[in-house]
């Protein structure tokens, strides 16, 4: 599963289970690092999250958005294929 389709996965899943989703369409026009989807979930938690192939490396610009939005208090998570396949994304975002 490529990085792409696993933010195919999870938008349809924000959809089917009634959650605001967002993506950057164009990073290039996005603050180095930023995560790649913000989504708020019906309970109006906002989780912050970085998809990356089974392989993929995060940039040090992601990994310092993702530890201060993280000692801020918010939600992070850097998903790969295998958290998809186990569920672990999905009962991430039903809060489960």
């Amino acid at each position: 599963m490529t990085e792409r389709q696993l933010q195919e996965c999870v938008r349809q899943l924000c959809r089917l289970l009634g959650c605001l989703y967002w993506h950057a369409h164009d990073s290039r026009h996005s603050p180095a690092g930023f995560p790649d989807c913000v989504i708020v979930t019906k309970d109006r938690r906002i989780i912050f999250s970085e998809l990356k192939s089974a392989t993929g490396k995060l940039t040090p610009p992601q990994v310092q958005w993702l530890l201060w939005l993280r000692e801020g208090g918010a939600e992070t998570h850097v998903w790969r294929p295998a958290q998809w396949l186990d569920g672990t994304i999905e009962r991430a975002i039903k809060g489960a």
